[in-house]
């Protein structure tokens, strides 16, 4: 059963950008997927280390904006490891939309940290890495 709730926690985690045909992104919906003290980080030249107020609030506004729209992600592959109450998530993703009205596709790699609280499976960590 835990690894059915870890696919479905990281599908609402992608789920929680999309704003194709649109509807609203919910991007909120990362506060309660991840610990409030959850750690996120982009890696590649851009480096840098969120909180989960520092990740969600920019993006909430991006993607409600009219900036960047009909966009989603999804996960292409993934390999869990899942050992008593905590597990690991290592996989690819690829996404699309349209930014500043151009149009982009891409993806890249991103890993997951869970944990299992007494409310279910939660993301402690991710960190992503875009493809060039």
């Amino acid at each position: 059963m835990s690894k059915h709730e870890i696919d479905t926690l990281t599908a609402d985690f992608f789920g929680a950008f999309d704003n194709r045909g649109g509807k609203a992104a919910d991007v909120a919906r990362i506060r309660r997927l991840m610990l409030p003290g959850g750690v996120i980080v982009v890696t590649g030249p851009d480096f840098r280390a969120y909180s989960v107020e520092e990740f969600v609030e920019p993006r909430e506004q991006l993607l409600k904006d009219g900036r960047l729209v009909e966009f989603s992600e999804w996960e292409t592959s993934e390999r869990t490891d899942i050992v008593g109450d905590i597990a690991s998530r290592f996989g690819e993703y690829a996404k699309s939309g349209i930014l500043d009205g151009e149009a982009f596709e891409g993806g890249g790699t991103k890993t997951f940290q869970f944990v299992r609280t007494s409310e279910g499976w939660r993301i402690a960590a991710f960190s992503w890495y875009d493809a060039p």
